[in-house]
């Protein structure tokens, strides 16, 4: 019996090690990252709950499922992969710019930084928000770039953190109606009490096109 015991420990032991083993792979060190761009600037998108997202794809392996690459607020992203050649593409039918997904390859070898250049059918920019009282008060810019394109609704939000965007705000306000040109817009927050108890409170204009699944959306301005 104790013989026995002696020969199974000495499996269990075993297998043990070898299972590590065999879990025990190398993890990817090569550093992705980049930055969607127009006319070589990076756009403000909606950074939470992976609203935006790049995918990668890499030929030769029986296993083509595509690698998802979430993107940030601020237009850039970064991923930690192995080398090799990929292929990079939008997703289809996410973000505010025409769906022509063109595909990037990349060499990867070590960090390699890329940018993804697509066409917005609106910009934002000379953003100016400003706090007064208990509204705030936003101008800014609208340029179509698409001449097809149409304004769905401009938005005006206001976060307690520097992540702000139509899902992540405590108060917001949405203008139909409008035309692409020079903006001067209003916020009365009067009565909201998130707006009331924050000791920090950020704000960003967003334009969402016709059609369009996300908005683009100016940088971020901290109010108070």
């Amino acid at each position: 019996m104790k013989k026995y015991k002696y020969i199974l420990l000495f499996v269990i032991v075993a297998f043990t090690a070898t299972s590590c083993g065999l879990d025990n792979y190398d993890a990817p060190q090569s550093r992705l990252h980049g930055k969607i761009t127009y006319n070589g600037e990076a756009l403000g998108l909606r950074g939470t709950g992976q609203a935006v997202r790049l995918q990668l794809y890499q030929d030769g392996y029986q296993l083509r499922d595509n690698i998802e690459v979430f993107v940030g607020q601020d237009g850039t992203f970064e991923a930690l992969l192995f080398d090799g050649e990929y292929k990079l593409v939008t997703r289809d039918r996410n973000g505010p710019w025409v769906n022509t997904r063109d595909t990037i390859v990349v060499n990867l070898k070590g960090a390699t930084e890329v940018e993804v250049p697509v066409t917005p059918f609106f910009t934002i920019d000379n953003e100016n928000m400003t706090l007064s009282g208990s509204i705030m008060n936003a101008k800014f810019n609208v340029n179509k770039i698409v001449n097809t394109a149409n304004i769905d609704y401009i938005t005006l939000l206001v976060s307690k953190t520097s992540f702000v965007d139509d899902a992540t705000n405590i108060a917001r306000k949405d203008f139909k109606g409008l035309q692409a040109g020079s903006q001067n817009l209003s916020l009365d927050m009067s009565g909201n009490a998130n707006v009331a108890s924050a000791k920090a409170l950020f704000a960003r204009v967003g334009v969402r096109a016709v059609g369009a699944d996300q908005a683009i959306y100016s940088g971020v301005v901290r109010l108070k």
